[in-house]
């Protein structure tokens, strides 16, 4: 993603700032209404409202991507007092006396040593610097953004960090702090001539249980929830939280993040020890309960002949439950009318089809919203060379409203 302000993180799970604004004006939205996104990630949908003068609010439950979100509508900032930050920082950090015995294995494997030096050196500096204000949140953001370009490390689809695989391209970490600095302070600077100031909201919290923390009446809702693909969205970023501290390694990302999470990987369901009769017997998910317990019965059943055995029957059943509660919460925000667009795809684990948008339609009435449509986008899970199962499946949007 090269827009700007959008590519001062870059994040793979969301969707094009070009489509948000094709969907907003397509929608009518203007200034006066309010947009959210319960699915808000690095802000996407808030940065495209800032440009547009429109109010916003993004709930993310994840905490450092909701951290990322806040920064990037950080741009009201002066540019010039963002580079005076940084320059402090370069030159305090020239005089720090780097160790970095105490770093986790992770972030050891994935940088030279003088690397991580250096990088631990920016640390310290802007740990000593670090206040309230915007340009000191901002240039956290610079040294957080360019950690994996300078680390050696490969990255597997999704940000996963591999640490065994060496990649070619490694950017020295001073060059890529001050290219990004460059870049932030010229996005500014843009995005200051489009808008007057920032009208957007990020609510650090559960999409689960939002609606009392938005004091507005929602208008339009453009998302894209995790999808139901045992894709750990609580791990993608664990590279960056392990590098500042907020955990140690794999095991404390659950207490960290997931647990704030919906269910959306077998990881989340077996430390839960979720239960299929609680699930089953849960409210939300009785207009979709008979459909839901067929599938949950073949997964139990197909995960007995496979080694791992991972819970995916209590998975895809979490992950009905906790969409069910997302759209109740809606419908609180919502004003009457108000309409939904969902970025949403199927799932097949152990190639046990579940229609997945078919399901949030249906939870989707039983909240109270009117109609709904899908429009299919694209096929996925088409090339069968290395696959775990050859169920076709697609992406789409599910177009919501009432």
């Amino acid at each position: 993603m090269s827009l700007p302000i959008h590519r001062w993180f870059r994040y793979s799970a969301g969707f094009a700032a070009p489509w948000v604004e094709e969907v907003l004006s397509e929608w009518y939205i203007q200034p006066g209404q309010v947009v959210l996104d319960p699915f808000a990630g690095s802000g996407t949908v808030l940065v495209v409202c800032d440009s547009l003068g429109i109010s916003s609010v993004g709930v993310e439950a994840h905490p450092l991507v909701a951290r990322i979100s806040k920064a990037k509508l950080l741009w009201e900032c002066d540019r010039f007092r963002v580079g005076a930050f940084a320059a402090e920082m370069l030159r305090r950090s020239q005089g720090q006396k780097p160790d970095i015995s105490s770093y986790p294995s992770l972030i050891q494997r994935s940088f030279a040593t003088e690397v991580l030096k250096t990088l631990d050196s920016l640390k310290s500096a802007w740990l000593s610097l670090q206040n309230s204000s915007p340009e000191s949140e901002l240039v956290w953001l610079a040294l957080t953004s360019i950690l994996r370009l300078a680390s050696r490390a490969g990255t597997a689809q999704w940000q996963y960090i591999l640490p065994n695989k060496t990649k070619r391209k490694v950017i020295h970490p001073i060059e890529a702090f001050q290219r990004q600095i460059e870049t932030m302070k010229s996005d500014i600077r843009w995005m200051q001539a489009k808008a007057k100031r920032s009208l957007a909201q990020v609510v650090t919290g559960d999409a689960r249980a939002f609606a009392e923390s938005i004091p507005q009446k929602i208008d339009a809702v453009i998302t894209s929830p995790p999808y139901a693909n045992n894709y750990d969205y609580a791990d993608a970023l664990r590279f960056e939280m392990t590098f500042w501290g907020d955990v140690a390694g794999w095991g404390d990302i659950h207490e960290a993040v997931r647990r704030y999470l919906i269910v959306s990987s077998s990881q989340h369901s077996s430390r839960e020890r979720l239960k299929v009769d609680d699930l089953l017997e849960s409210d939300a998910v009785v207009p979709i309960r008979n459909e839901l317990s067929n599938v949950m019965g073949r997964l139990a059943q197909v995960r007995e002949t496979h080694g791992g055995k991972k819970h995916y029957h209590t998975m895809i059943g979490a992950y009905c439950r906790d969409i069910s509660l997302v759209l109740r919460q809606l419908r609180l925000a919502c004003k009457p009318g108000a309409r939904m667009c969902w970025v949403i795809g199927d799932s097949a684990p152990y190639g046990v089809y579940c229609p997945i948008e078919k399901w949030i339609a249906q939870l989707a009435l039983a909240a109270g919203f009117k109609c709904y449509r899908f429009d299919k986008l694209r096929d996925r899970n088409i090339k069968w060379k290395n696959r775990k199962h050859r169920v076709p499946l697609k992406e789409g949007l599910l177009w919501i409203e009432g």
